[in-house]
């Protein structure tokens, strides 16, 4: 395997993608009501430029990733990370997280993309990372199930 990589992860859910696409746009910082993995969200959010840093519970450690916001696209639901400081910048040179979101009628699919170049041959695809954002979304789902009457 080369230091650069990518992978893809997707994931359907039970409300709307408008819905989903606006939390992470605008609102991540209700995602830890809705998901015990995401302890704690700070900074500023909805537009392109903002930072957020986000604390995280992974492989049993409490760890933080700093991102900014490099791209919204609200016609296609999506929002575009690239870490800037936090835990995974001690293994990977570059890392850039893409939510997207495609409705079709009454289907909806989030699909996690990370890419990304670890810093040392060594290092280990991100794929706990990747589960990680598979299962905050299959959390943020059962959520909002619940809240349906």
């Amino acid at each position: 395997m080369g230091l650069k990589g990518k992978v893809l992860g997707q994931v359907e859910i039970s409300f709307h993608g408008d819905v989903f696409h606006e939390i992470f746009r605008e609102r991540p910082h209700h995602v830890p009501s809705m998901c015990s993995t995401i302890l704690g969200v700070e900074g500023q959010w909805g537009t392109v430029g903002s930072v957020i840093i986000w604390k995280i519970s992974h492989d049993g450690k409490t760890k933080t990733v700093e991102d900014v916001i490099e791209a919204i696209d609200d016609e296609k639901k999506l929002v575009k990370f690239r870490v800037i400081g936090g835990d995974l910048k001690e293994s990977y040179k570059s890392f850039i997280i893409t939510c997207h979101v495609d409705s079709n009628g009454d289907d909806n699919f989030v699909t996690w993309a990370l890419e990304y170049e670890k810093l040392k041959e060594e290092i280990t695809e991100p794929l706990t990372y990747l589960e990680l954002l598979l299962n905050m979304t299959k959390d943020m789902d059962d959520h909002h199930a619940k809240l349906k009457p």
